[in-house]
């Protein structure tokens, strides 16, 4: 298996996430997050995922039928202190070759800082209100 990458700021980290969403890339989403069983996922209506496992299936899952994702991010705030990261974005999602099929959703990420870099923790996502 090779090495994960080092993400040396919650913005790197964050990019990577979203470039691997557009991708379909599971295993390049995954190195991304954090390998604890204290990671939280929530996709919008969803249930809350806990553990690395149940994350990889979710979006193993979504990811099935390969890239047909494209995320535009806008009105991105970030809190940073030494070891956690706190980004609020909204996500603008499309289906590939379809813009009719769009969502925007606010989401709401949380990085932590160790001994490889920056690692996501957290990544809630809830509807936009209209």
């Amino acid at each position: 298996m090779p090495d994960k990458p080092i993400y040396p700021t919650p913005a790197d980290a964050e990019a990577a996430f979203y470039d691997a969403i557009e991708r379909a890339d599971l295993e390049a989403l995954m190195a991304i997050w954090a390998e604890d069983e204290e990671i939280v996922c929530v996709h919008p209506g969803g249930p809350r995922l806990t553990g690395y496992t149940a994350i990889r299936d979710a979006w193993r899952r979504i990811f099935e039928g390969g890239p047909r994702l494209k995320v535009r991010l806008s009105g991105t705030t970030t809190v940073v202190t030494p070891f956690s990261a706190v980004h609020t974005v909204i996500e603008h999602i499309s289906v590939r070759n379809d813009e009719s099929k769009r969502a925007p959703v606010i989401a709401t990420n949380v990085f932590v800082r160790g001994t490889l870099g920056w690692r996501l923790v957290l990544h809630h996502v809830s509807p936009a209100p209209p």
